[in-house]
């Protein structure tokens, strides 16, 4: 193992405090009681507060002045000033603790515990005089410094920033501790999940699991991960989906069921996909689309809501507003609009040389509704800033929908697109297990034509809607891109602690 010169130090401090009898990992557990926020925002001179406190966290720098120093403590809710006395935490004959352990042995990013209590410098700047001090963690891996200053023009300036993004992603640990705003960003998706549970516990849906290893994939086209079960000797798959096992607790009587679903496609990346990710899949009996596309503008203003206080979010260059209504077309009027061109009546051949005109390439394997949704997705897609639905897709863009009540050839089906990426996808459910059949045969046939995301066949699921399913609305909402814009994050790894990566380089 190559070491650095600090990182040799440091193990050798690891000996020395052992060698003293001082544990450098003691088990004891340490009696927080306060924080710095909480001391920082709240305390105020001659109160009587926080005169005996217990704080904990990693030690961020240091200003020795013989015998006495300041430093600077970084808890789990930022910083606070601590002053330590030689003769406060080394009150006998002994000071090694302080000449020795804290001068000497003590490195930046240790976590250390401390008891004091909370005063005012002459500076004005609220801190704790410490009167007892343990070392509770010897960290032997210097952090990257982020230093700071100010310029002849009064700017702040900083120098040494953890800014690489393959790193940041790579050591999210490292970047949540040299860059603490990053850990507003994960608060905020926390606070996401939260308003929507609430949300939908308040209309008395149920939160359910159900299986992420699967016999067979589906509820999306997407290719799946492949694994083998060793005791049962069969092949499983990660799934792409939650929908058909949401859609059999529908069959067996529940009204409405939500989980919020890690899924798994086998596919590119981008700033816009992960191959792990998270979405909300709910469905609810006696729906249809027109009602669930109410409830999305319901849920996702309230989102705004609670996280921004406003309806209104600032994602890159623009303003975003979730007040409700949204904007609504069909997907032939959203192409329509954007190029001028109606391909309503177009079959797939036209459809082919449209694209072309329009200067999108084609796999020569896809088959109609894949030519659709492309021009779709190259002209309309990214001119979608403000939240708007799309609805009405043709049918052989959507096996999983009902067919339109009164749109020949579409099906009751919307999506909600917004900063120019789609956030949800919605269905008024196909619970016909004849028609479900044909379209699943049509699936196959567009698999042997080539197409590595169409969907198999599932008999126990059709086995599930000859049995009968009510009339259903079923929604997915991708909770990381719509935490992207919650947040105005440029990237899905922003707002995904640990994104997949290539494999690391050795140094």
């Amino acid at each position: 193992m190559q070491l650095s010169e600090q990182e040799i130090r440091r193990r050798h401090e690891r000996e020395q405090l052992q060698s003293k009898g001082i544990n450098p990992y003691p088990s004891e557990l340490f009696p927080v009681s306060a924080f710095a926020k909480d001391i920082k925002e709240n305390f105020k001179p001659d109160s009587g507060e926080y005169q005996d406190v217990y704080l904990a966290g990693r030690l961020m720098s240091r200003r020795i002045m013989g015998k006495a120093s300041f430093a600077e403590l970084m808890d789990s809710t930022g910083r606070i000033q601590i002053y330590v006395s030689r003769d406060d935490i080394a009150p006998g004959d002994d000071k090694s603790l302080y000449n020795e352990v804290f001068k000497k042995m003590l490195d930046i990013g240790d976590f250390i515990g401390i008891r004091g209590y909370a005063f005012v410098t002459q500076v004005g700047e609220i801190s704790v005089h410490v009167t007892e001090l343990k070392l509770l963690t010897k960290s032997l891996r210097p952090l990257p410094i982020v230093k700071e200053a100010v310029d002849e023009q009064g700017n702040k300036v900083t120098y040494d920033a953890f800014t690489d993004p393959e790193m940041r992603y790579r050591q999210r640990y490292v970047d949540l501790v040299v860059n603490p705003q990053v850990r507003e960003t994960f608060i905020k998706r926390t606070q996401l999940t939260n308003s929507m549970r609430q949300f939908l516990n308040a209309k008395g849906y149920l939160e359910v699991e159900t299986p992420i290893l699967q016999p067979l994939y589906g509820g999306a086209a997407a290719r799946p991960f492949k694994t083998h079960h060793n005791t049962l000797d069969m092949t499983l798959y990660l799934r792409i989906a939650n929908e058909l096992y949401l859609k059999r607790l529908i069959v067996g009587g529940f009204d409405g069921v939500y989980e919020f679903a890690k899924d798994f496609r086998n596919e590119g990346m981008s700033r816009f996909h992960n191959p792990e990710f998270t979405q909300v899949e709910l469905y609810v009996a006696y729906k249809d689309y027109y009602w669930m596309m109410d409830l999305v503008e319901e849920m996702v203003e309230k989102v705004a809501l609670d996280l921004h206080g406003t309806t209104e979010v600032q994602v890159g260059e623009n303003k975003i507003n979730f007040a409700r209504p949204w904007k609504r077309f069909t997907m032939f009027e959203a192409i329509e609009h954007f190029t001028k061109i109606d391909i309503s009546e177009m079959e797939e051949p036209e459809l082919r040389d449209t694209a072309e005109k329009l200067g999108i390439r084609l796999d020569p394997k896809i088959g109609k509704g894949k030519i659709i949704d492309e021009i779709f997705g190259e002209m309309c897609e990214p001119n979608l800033i403000q939240p708007t639905f799309i609805t009405d897709y043709p049918v052989e863009m959507s096996p999983l929908a009902k067919r339109h009540r009164s749109k020949e050839g579409l099906v009751e089906r919307f999506e909600a697109i917004c900063n120019g990426k789609e956030i949800c996808n919605a269905f008024s459910e196909l619970n016909d297990p004849i028609d479900q059949r044909a379209r699943f045969e049509e699936q196959l046939e567009l698999g042997r034509r080539g197409d590595t995301e169409a969907m198999v066949l599932d008999e126990d699921f059709l086995r599930a809607l000859e049995y009968g399913m009510p009339p259903t609305a079923g929604l997915g909402i991708g909770i990381d891109r719509l935490s992207m814009i919650m947040t105005n994050s440029n990237s899905i790894q922003d707002v995904l602690f640990f994104p997949q990566m290539k494999p690391e380089r050795p140094e």
